[in-house]
């Protein structure tokens, strides 16, 4: 992170919210469109000064600031990181929200936010310990691009053998993560490597690791003790008719904004959406919902239980939902 916010004119805000407009409100995915306004919100009027928000080994492990998890990837060091992260957000929360469903994204990104964080502060340790130099434990970082970073790994799981463009360099979708990851430390040297690392480990850790079994696991447990009766409590994945408007061979330059550090040099990299891809984007985002309503296809943020439903029907839909 930077150690001065750079309000100015707030260009960054300005053409975020150009870029909702854009898309159309109505478009994104409630999740995605509340986590977007929530960031933005904590921009404007922050729950903490920015020193006080931000990650580190020594402020959050030994001071035991440890609400320092909670808050430091909803902070932004200023406009530009706003809104490059958020940006990404859309484009990636869109897809993703559409798949997986709403209870289940938000869930996805209460656990990859504190994972994050968490992973973050086990791989400056490590490095305080090997290179027994202090500097890393007092790192601090901020920002959202961490759980950026896993959403693109568990995206790019999804959408297999399609190319992204990152910083104009045409990269698989199996290697775009590890690709972004070296070329935005070496553009903007002020960039957190250790926390852009941390989300890619935290997004291997749900598609080829046990995050994914465990955070079922956890689900079941509190549906089974009767914690989540409402309809619709659950996610519902809609597999491949989920959202479409950007597809697996995709180009596009949607990199994430970086992780801040206290580094003063901190620069920032990223590019602006294409209006080719975000008329592309409306126009899916239109066939799918005019789809669903002509095959009465099941909502995509949860499953609505009949009345009549025996026990083994609703172990049978429960058993679905996590399969999918």
């Amino acid at each position: 992170m930077r150690r001065n916010r750079q309000r100015g004119s707030h260009l960054g805000l300005l053409l975020l919210a150009s870029q909702l407009l854009q898309v159309g409100l109505d478009n994104i995915p409630p999740v995605t469109l509340a986590v977007l306004g929530l960031n933005t919100y904590l921009y404007l009027f922050p729950a903490a000064p920015l020193m006080q928000a931000c990650v580190s080994v020594q402020q959050a492990y030994w001071f035991k600031d440890w609400r320092r998890l909670l808050l430091s990837p909803l902070h932004h060091a200023d406009d530009w990181h706003l809104y490059f992260n958020m940006v990404s957000f859309l484009w990636k929360g869109m897809r993703l929200e559409r798949r997986l469903g709403g209870a289940w994204f938000v869930y996805l990104l209460a656990v990859f936010s504190l994972l994050t964080g968490l992973v973050y502060l086990v791989l400056e340790a490590l490095l305080t310990e090997l290179t027994q130099d202090p500097s890393y434990s007092m790192t601090c970082a901020v920002g959202f691009s961490g759980v950026l970073f896993a959403l693109k790994v568990l995206n790019n799981h999804y959408h297999p053998g399609g190319v992204t463009y990152v910083m104009g360099l045409p990269v698989s979708n199996r290697y775009a993560s590890w690709a972004e990851l070296v070329l935005i430390h070496i553009t903007s040297p002020g960039t957190s490597f250790i926390g852009h690392l941390a989300g890619i480990l935290v997004g291997l850790l749900y598609t080829a690791g046990p995050l994914k079994a465990i955070m079922k696991k956890c689900a079941e447990f509190v549906t089974a003790n009767g914690y989540n009766s409402q309809p619709g409590a659950y996610y519902s994945s809609t597999g491949s008719s989920g959202y479409s408007g950007i597809h697996g061979g995709y180009s596009g330059n949607h990199q994430s904004a970086p992780y801040y550090t206290t580094a003063p040099t901190a620069s920032y990299t990223g590019g602006l959406t294409e209006e080719e891809q975000i008329e592309a984007a409306i126009r899916n985002s239109l066939n799918d919902r005019g789809q669903s309503n002509q095959t009465s296809a099941p909502p995509p943020y949860g499953f609505n239980l009949s009345e009549e439903a025996t026990a083994e029907e609703i172990r049978q839909r429960r058993l679905r939902r996590f399969d999918s």
